[in-house]
């Protein structure tokens, strides 16, 4: 074996623009790709449930487009990383960086050993447009307001610099063989969870690109309405695949700009997409200067709210789509049925887990972790603890969503609703986010039951808005 360089795949699962892998193809040694399934550093931030699932079949897909030269371990990455550095007399270990806590103090760590080995160690934003160290407002410090961290800070510093492409010659080491894929054990037991949720998805580098060439065709023209409606084509449904990096933000930043200038799309609706990819570095950067965001309030008032202590049943009808507010149901079920949930049914939802049913954002923030594709420490952190009011650039505590009206604003037809409640189907337009305001003759006619083909309000939206804005006021107190 001639001095192999390791290329450690994390959440670049991709071949083009790749900057670890592209480096490393450039120079005359072959590759050695491999992936660590490292569970023994993540602590409480294990990879979950819909996560693994879709890793299962983006390990699967690389390997494949690798020519079935990916290597899978499982265990402690810095072992792994030096029991191979060993065995192949490999000379150099390339990445792409991760910005979670956890994983820059294990990758520090590595590194330095490395480096004391006399083994070349070199990094690459593989992940990012731009580097969260590298965006400070005029004081040096790091923003916390959304608007002049993407006007002021990201885009006068976008630069010109286009993705990179495929490597044209992949020369790979032979090694011993690795754990096979099902080692990994990814998938869930004695559940058919993981094959309904995978539906509708394809899960590889191939199927981003299809994703995001579906999206500029029918989604990026009135995107900045459209995206609102969860019926519609105008959201890209892209964050699974940029999780994982089966494309990159750049590459979806170059591929936007140049096919909404061929096509002449309104300005609008480039800006607010292209606000929405800054959104997910804002997230990234707020994580990575408060690495406590997963867990700590940045507004530090909000350390003495008063949450209440939900039951299990309360819970289980929040999480499974039982609360008898039809628009939230609707999320709650497309989120356990696909893994992914719109992000305008990410606000109705979360607002009414925290402020309806006062239950704090932990709660909804671990649920996420467990059933979204997409589930991303840095933008689920950000977003519950805008929900909730004690984020960054949050929302106002007493920005209190009313689910019923939010459904009839932006599921006007109830495409939405009907396709994850179909037991209202039948319902008209008028009654369909209000169906215990219906009467009994056009209930029956639906063949709807309250309280038992579908359930009751579990909280009245009114006294649930009130006992919510006096826990606020408390606060302020």
């Amino acid at each position: 074996m001639s001095d192999p360089i390791i290329i450690w795949f994390r959440q670049d699962l991709r071949r083009q623009d790749n900057p670890a892998l592209f480096e490393a193809c450039n120079s005359p040694h072959p590759i050695l790709p491999i992936y660590i399934l490292d569970d023994e550093n993540s602590g409480e931030w294990k990879i979950g449930g819909a996560s693994r699932v879709w890793l299962h079949f983006s390990l699967k897909s690389l390997n494949e487009d690798l020519d079935g030269n990916l290597c899978v371990y499982k265990g402690d990455a810095a072992k792994i990383i030096r029991d191979l550095v060993k065995k192949t007399g490999a000379k150099a270990v390339y990445w792409n960086r991760c910005y979670e806590p956890w994983r820059i103090k294990r990758d520090k760590e590595i590194k330095k050993e490395l480096d004391d080995s006399g083994i070349e160690c070199k990094s690459f934003n593989g992940s990012l447009i731009w580097e969260p160290w590298t965006i400070k407002n005029g004081s040096g410090d790091a923003y916390k307001v959304f608007t002049p961290f993407y006007r002021k800070g990201c885009l006068p510093a976008l630069g010109t610099k286009s993705p990179l492409p495929t490597p044209e010659r992949l020369t790979y080491a032979q090694i011993e063989k690795s754990l096979e894929l099902d080692n990994l054990e990814l998938l869930p037991k004695n559940k058919n969870w993981d094959d309904i949720i995978i539906q509708g998805w394809e899960i590889s580098e191939d199927g981003a690109w299809q994703r995001l060439n579906e999206f500029l065709d029918e989604g990026l023209k009135n995107y900045k309405e459209g995206r609102n409606n969860p019926a519609q084509k105008n959201v890209s449904r892209l964050s699974p695949y940029l999780h994982f990096g089966h494309i990159s933000p750049r590459q979806v930043w170059h591929e936007t700009v140049l096919f909404a200038q061929v096509n002449r799309i309104p300005e609008k609706d480039i800006d607010c997409f292209c606000s929405e990819i800054g959104w997910r570095e804002f997230s990234y950067s707020l994580l990575y200067h408060f690495p406590d965001l997963p867990r700590k309030n940045l507004q530090k008032k909000f350390d003495y709210f008063q949450w209440r202590q939900a039951n299990k049943t309360e819970l289980d009808r929040w999480r499974h789509g039982k609360t008898g507010y039809p628009i939230v149901d609707a999320a709650m079920r497309e989120l356990w049925q696909t893994g992914y949930m719109h992000n305008r049914c990410r606000m109705i939802v979360g607002s009414f887990l925290v402020k309806h049913m006062l239950v704090h954002w932990h709660v909804g923030e671990d649920w996420f972790w467990d059933c979204l594709f997409d589930a991303d420490l840095a933008s689920n952190s950000a977003s519950w603890q805008w929900i909730a009011g004690c984020g960054a650039d949050a929302a106002p505590y007493f920005r209190i969503f009313n689910p019923v009206t939010q459904g009839e604003k932006f599921d006007p037809k109830g495409h939405y609703i009907r396709q994850y409640v179909p037991e209202l189907k039948n319902l008209p337009d008028k009654y369909l986010n209000k169906p215990w305001d219906a009467p009994k003759e056009v209930l029956m006619k639906a063949g709807v039951i309250l309280g038992k083909t579908y359930p009751e309000p579990i909280v009245d939206h009114m006294a649930a808005r009130e006992r919510a804005l006096q826990a606020f006021q408390s606060l302020k107190a």
